[in-house]
C-alpha cells in the first residue's frame, strides 16, 4: 500500500461541483474558521470506502495524510487511525492516542473533530486516572476552537456509559465560549446526556440555562417536550 495510491483512489471520486459546495460548508472564506483548508469533492461514504480499502497503511503514511492541505484526506487517515484504534490491542491503543495527540493539529475542522476525538481520545481515557484526564481540561481551556471541541466531543465516550461528570464539568468551563460550533458542540453533549437521563440534564440546565448561549441552550432542549422547552427560552 502506498500513499499514492491512496491519494488517486480519493481522486477518482472528485467532484467540481462537492468540491465547490464544501469550500462554502466548511465556511473556507478569509477570516472563517476553514479558511485555507482545500477540497477535491468527494464524498464522505465514498472516503469511508477508500479508507476500508487502505486500512493497513503505515503510520508513517497516516502521518503524511494527516499533514495533508487536502480535506478529504486527513478524513480518510483519521478514519483508518480510528479502525486501528478500534481493532487494535491495548498496546496499540497506547501507541494510537499518542499519535493522535503528536498530530492533533491536524484535526482542524469540526468533522475531523467529531469523526476522531471521541472514539480516539475519549475512549482511551475512559478508563484512566482523572491525572491522565487532565488532558481535556488543558484542551477545553484552549485558545485554539478545536482543541476545545475536541475537549467536549470527547467526553461523549463516556457519557455513553452514563458517566456525565466529564461533560458537565468541560460544559461549565465552555459556557461562555464565544464560538458558535462550541455552543453547538456543547449543546448536543448535554443532549446526548438527556436522552440517558433528563433530570441529570435538567439539574445542570436550571443551574445554567440563563448564562448559555441560545445556540447552545437550543441543541440541548432540542428533545423536550415543547411546553417545556418553550419555557426554557421564554425564562432565559
Amino acid at each position: 500500500m502506498s500513499l499514492a495510491l491512496i491519494k488517486k483512489a480519493l481522486r477518482s471520486h472528485a467532484s467540481l461541483a462537492r468540491r465547490k459546495s464544501n469550500k462554502w460548508f466548511f465556511k473556507t472564506g478569509s477570516g472563517q474558521y476553514g479558511w485555507g483548508d482545500k477540497f477535491i469533492g468527494a464524498s464522505v461514504p465514498d472516503i469511508r470506502k477508500v479508507a476500508r480499502q487502505f486500512n493497513e497503511l503505515s503510520f508513517f503514511d497516516i502521518k503524511k495524510l494527516l499533514w495533508s492541505k487536502i480535506h478529504e484526506e486527513r478524513f480518510c487517515a483519521l478514519l483508518i487511525l480510528v479502525h486501528k484504534f478500534q481493532t487494535g490491542k491495548r498496546q496499540d491503543k497506547k501507541q494510537i492516542y499518542n499519535f493522535y495527540l503528536k498530530n492533533i493539529n491536524c484535526v482542524n475542522n469540526w468533522d475531523l473533530v467529531d469523526l476522531s476525538a471521541s472514539k480516539i481520545m475519549g475512549e482511551y481515557l475512559l478508563n484512566r486516572s482523572k491525572q491522565e484526564r487532565k488532558i481535556l481540561y488543558i484542551f477545553a481551556r484552549s485558545k485554539n476552537i478545536w482543541l476545545r471541541r475536541i475537549a467536549i466531543i470527547s467526553t461523549y465516550a463516556f457519557l455513553r456509559q452514563n458517566d456525565f461528570t466529564g461533560t458537565f464539568k468541560i460544559a461549565k468551563i465552555l459556557l461562555r465560549d464565544e464560538h458558535d460550533l462550541i455552543h453547538k458542540a456543547v449543546g448536543w453533549m448535554l443532549r446526548e446526556i438527556g436522552k440517558r437521563d433528563q433530570q441529570a440534564e435538567e439539574n445542570f440546565l436550571k443551574t445554567h440555562y440563563r448564562i448559555m448561549p441560545r445556540t447552545m441552550l437550543r441543541y440541548a432542549i432540542e428533545r423536550f417536550p415543547e411546553t417545556k422547552r418553550k419555557s426554557y427560552l421564554v425564562t432565559k
